[in-house]
């Protein structure tokens, strides 16, 4: 938490950083003690013996805001973004001890909007548990910036993101166009209780799990622009209203 200024250039010049120590060991188990009370019956739960996500988990598990919404947390987003980003998606994963789950390269290309409408430069729509995804302009992705927070350590074992520096600033980069050549490659290891931050853009994949070690992380998309005409964010929450 010294050094905010070496996090934020490697946010703008590589497209991510990571960042230890946000939530304390008490924290973290608050936060999955609370989530492991919830009624996992419905819609918006994904089960399968590979994967357990919890998509608009702010809206399905209110009781982890405060615990989310630290202060730790609250003067990064300030410190990076500034005071007028607000939450636009949230999902909960768990990748189990044995899961096979792999994820290979891509963009995150998507953002979650409460109805489909014909708008120029908004295509590629998708219906997930009655949720509309869409591509949007590249401005609007450009804008978004993501916060994973880890409650197990995370290493190239138990699925930690890979990703490849610098990727976001290609605009649409295709993963069958990536040349092994010239790009770096990172494996993004974070310890229970840090976090890590990424543009969406950046180019990023996950392994499967062969250290038998659970992987639970909580996703979370900020921005700060309010979309055009009637289309409103699926899930937009201000943080101020998260925190007391």
């Amino acid at each position: 938490m010294n050094d905010l200024k070496k996090y934020k250039s490697e946010i703008k010049v590589l497209g991510f950083t990571t960042i230890e120590s946000i939530y304390s060991t008490k924290e973290v188990q608050k936060i999955i003690d609370t989530i492991d009370q919830v009624d996992t019956s419905k819609d918006t739960f994904r089960k399968s013996s590979d994967l357990f996500a919890i998509r608009q988990f702010l809206k399905e598990v209110p009781e982890t805001e405060n615990l989310i919404f630290n202060e730790k947390l609250k003067e990064i987003i300030k410190e990076f973004f500034g005071e007028n980003y607000f939450v636009i998606k949230s999902i909960y994963f768990d990748k189990p001890e044995t899961s096979n789950w792999y994820v290979s390269y891509h963009q995150d290309l998507t953002i979650s909007v409460d109805k489909k409408l014909e708008l120029e430069n908004f295509g590629f729509w998708t219906t997930k548990q009655n949720q509309f995804a869409v591509q949007p302009p590249i401005e609007i992705l450009e804008n978004i910036f993501t916060i994973r927070i880890h409650l197990d350590d995370t290493d190239e074992n138990n699925g930690a993101l890979n990703v490849i520096e610098k990727s976001h600033l290609k605009k649409i980069y295709r993963p069958e166009n990536i040349d092994w050549e010239i790009e770096n490659e990172t494996t993004c290891n974070v310890n229970k209780g840090g976090i890590m931050i990424m543009k969406p853009l950046i180019l990023h994949s996950s392994s499967r799990t062969i250290n038998n070690k659970k992987r639970r992380i909580i996703h979370i998309e900020f921005s700060d622009i309010n979309l055009p005409n009637e289309l409103n964010w699926s899930e937009k929450l201000e943080i101020k209203k998260a925190v007391v």
